[in-house]
């Protein structure tokens, strides 16, 4: 651990010397100040700021234009309002519109608003310029929220959820919205009489170009935004709370499969589960999560992603409430230590997770009846599953350094019986001025295999190894550049992680160049970039040297295009294989509900499978469609083929999602999904045996109402099916009907 101390001993010598001109430069920027108002009297949510108090609430004018001219004037008009009552943050916008027949909005589950209009609460209630929270509304009171930091560029974090109220309303003048958010849904500093919060009110505003408005005139030569947020003082009226919430859950399903196709539905025993989630806010900035026989069923279904032609598993987002509060904490800079779909069926869990001034610290706890661990190398990934209970526990701690500098140590472990996998990591981040940052991680891991590890996946009874990685960078309003190096040993296993390649060495330099012209002109933004990595493996054999350029234009109708090329020799299974791919990836928006997205690329890529070069094609269109307030459409479709170097066609690969919703009202959604995958492989082209036919087919139907993000009620039914070569038609062979019910008491 040797290295560990040194890297410390140098970067602390380092924030010394510079935090102080840093903190001068940063502070010496035009910063609004503003008061808080405390009103000890409540409103009515539903849109309207009826309520006389109204006017005696803090004023915050959104005066700046920061999209897509920097510090301009805004077309509309925007103010907000805002207030605390000692238990809750009033927030209330008048949205002012030309024309209110052009506002964007529908009724939306949340976290899916962010292409109508909508409006944000931007806070930093530490005041440390480095986290913070963003509460958005639409014209109709649908909800987002997300966590952010903004340690090395602004970094968002949707799946993050709070249990709070909203309403909006369309006006003859605009819109207006309404947002009630409890302080027990916040975390900031405790014990102190009066507080200073760093603040943004935010508006998006989408016409024939994409406008967002602020009260924060944002310098584009200046990386941080934090930095550049007003402050508002004052909540020394907040009163105390026990901040607990109870949410007991009653889950209930029932999987039929079917033993042999074609055959009769085998049908399964029901099954009925209760469980417990449990919160307490400590203090106003240490929060304890418990769970005990959780429901981690997934009600949403994953978006599917074509797996043909690649060597590397897929990622997948989490989804799950108790994994979901407080996971910034736990996030590293550059390697991701915990991947919590990892944990798939634990009977319990806890977690601490809090800030203390400078300081933020985090802990878990969970055992996992379905282990699986991913299995990385340089050629390739999987997933293995132990078959075994295992135990998990996660540890982070992270001090603040200097203006916007952080220091992080970071611990996973993994075991049972015999098996264990140990992760011990030292990151952080220095920013030498506004537009300068460095970001580094080093990483030592120590794994002991159990012996079913051994026998089926070939891997030695002891791995241990280290990663690294350092990257620089220069954001500036007219360029950027970037630099990293990456190590990882061949024996690095993160097993709580996501890790999918190891054993390699890589360097990055790239680069790129933007210009910015007026609202008005149909290229509203040009910009290129281009960069150039190299890879090789530990033993110094190259794995791969790429080139990749590309440009991207932004105007009307919300419209942009990125048009790109790749050149790439790439190594796999001792032979070099030259891949020369051009892509093109553009979007607009012909009418303001509908919205057509496409991607597609042509070159020469390399058939895994056969260990040959290939010419490939790939298109990939994605429509949106807002058919009323109502009825939303959403359809995403893959098409990919390959033809080997004698010209025959190796596969055409399709894969279609469609997702309809119909909102009957806020809180009350029916929504229908259905996957279709068709791989159609020629047998021919392949040295080893294949079905010709590889057909996938999934298909979900939910109810759901939703009063807030815990307390909630599902009622559904999904079913899976396939096709090979021994079957004339696809077969469903897997149904389920559930339903959940939740419920979060908060005392």
């Amino acid at each position: 651990m040797n290295h560990f101390i040194k890297i410390t001993k140098y970067l602390n010598y380092a924030l010394f010397t510079c935090a102080l001109c840093v903190a001068f430069t940063l502070s010496a920027q035009s910063k609004q100040q503003f008061s808080m108002a405390h009103i000890g009297q409540s409103i009515d949510i539903d849109g309207q700021l009826n309520e006389p108090h109204w006017q005696e609430a803090t004023l915050v004018p959104l005066s700046y234009q920061n999209e897509p001219n920097e510090k301009g004037t805004p077309p509309v008009k925007t103010d907000a309002y805002l207030y605390e009552d000692g238990r809750y943050l009033y927030v209330g916008i008048i949205a002012y519109d030309p024309d209110p027949s052009q506002i964007r909005a529908s009724l939306r589950d949340r976290d899916t608003l962010w292409q109508d209009d909508n409006v944000a609460l931007m806070i930093d209630t530490f005041n440390d310029e480095r986290t913070g929270y963003e509460f958005y509304v639409n014209p109709l009171g649908a909800q987002g929220d997300m966590r952010m930091t903004d340690t090395d560029g602004w970094v968002e974090d949707p799946s993050w959820d709070a249990i709070w109220d909203s309403a909006g309303q369309i006006t003859a003048d605009g819109y207006v919205v309404e947002m009630r958010i409890p302080f027990t849904a916040l975390r900031f500093p405790k014990n102190k009489r009066e507080l200073t919060w760093s603040i943004a009110l935010w508006r998006n505003y989408p016409r024939e170009v994409y406008y967002q408005l602020s009260n924060v005139g944002f310098d584009r030569d200046v990386k941080c935004s934090f930095c550049q947020f007003d402050k508002i003082t004052g909540f020394a009226n907040i009163e105390p709370s026990k901040n607990i919430q109870l949410t007991p859950t009653l889950t209930a399903l029932r999987n039929d499969t079917k033993h042999t196709l074609p055959s009769d539905w085998q049908n399964g025993d029901a099954d009925i589960e209760a469980g417990l989630d449990f919160r307490w806010g400590v203090t106003q900035d240490a929060v304890v999560n418990a769970t005990i026989n959780p429901d981690f069923s997934q009600v949403e279904t994953d978006s599917l992603e074509l797996d043909v032609n690649t060597t590397y598993s897929i990622y997948y987002a989490e989804k799950r409430p108790f994994f979901l509060d407080g996971a910034s904490y736990f996030k590293s800079n550059l390697f991701e230590l915990l991947y919590t779909r990892t944990i798939a069926e634990p009977e319990i869990g806890a977690k601490l997770t809090g800030k203390t001034g400078a300081h933020s610290y985090a802990v878990m706890y969970a055992d996992d009846e379905n282990t699986s661990i991913l299995l990385p190398s340089n050629q390739g990934s999987g997933f293995a599953n132990l078959g075994e209970k295992t135990q998990a526990t996660v540890g982070r701690y992270q001090v603040d350094i200097g203006q916007q500098g952080t220091l992080g140590l970071m611990a996973t472990h993994r075991e049972n019986n015999d098996y264990h996998n140990t992760v011990m990591s030292l990151d952080g981040s220095y920013w030498f001025n506004q537009s300068d940052s460095v970001q580094y991680q080093a990483v030592h891991t120590d794994t002991k295999n159990s012996s079913a590890l051994i026998d089926y996946y070939d891997v030695a009874e002891k791995q241990g190894d280290q990663g690294y990685k350092i990257e620089f960078t220069r954001d500036k309003r007219d360029y950027e550049l970037v630099a990293s190096y990456e190590d990882v040993g061949e024996d690095y296993r993160s097993d709580l992680g996501y890790q999918a390649k190891v054993d390699y060495k890589k360097a990055l330099l790239g680069g790129g160049q933007s210009w910015y012209r007026d609202a008005s002109e149909a290229i509203t933004e040009y910009s290129y970039y281009a960069d150039w990595d190299k890879t090789w493996a530990q033993n110094g054999d190259l794995l791969e040297q790429e080139y990749e350029s590309y440009i991207i234009l932004k105007g009307q109708m919300q419209s942009s295009l990125e048009v790109g090329f790749i050149h790439r020799n790439e190594r796999y299974n001792e032979r070099f294989y030259n891949q020369n791919i051009g892509y093109v990836y553009g979007g607009f928006r012909p009418l303001k509900d509908l919205r057509f997205i496409l991607y597609g690329e042509f070159g020469s890529k390399i058939d895994y499978s056969n260990e040959q070069l290939g010419q490939a094609l790939t298109i990939e269109p994605e429509l949106t469609w807002d058919i009323s307030d109502h009825w939303q459409l959403q359809l995403e479709h893959s098409y990919s083929r390959l033809d080997n170097e004698q010209g025959q066609r190796v596969f055409t690969a399709n894969l279609t999602d469609l997702r309809v919703y119909y909102k009957f009202n806020m809180r009350s959604m029916l929504k229908l999904v259905l996957q279709f995958e068709d791989i159609d492989r020629n047998k021919n082209a392949y040295y080893y045996a294949v079905n010709r036919i590889n057909r996938d087919y999934g298909s979900q139907l939910v109810y759901s109402y939703k009063i807030n993000a815990q307390t909630l009620f599902y009622l559904g039914y999904a079913d899976r099916g396939f096709q090979d070569d021994t079957l004339k038609s696809i077969e469903r062979d897997q149904r389920t009907f559930f339903t959940k019910l939740s419920y979060a008491w908060q005392l």
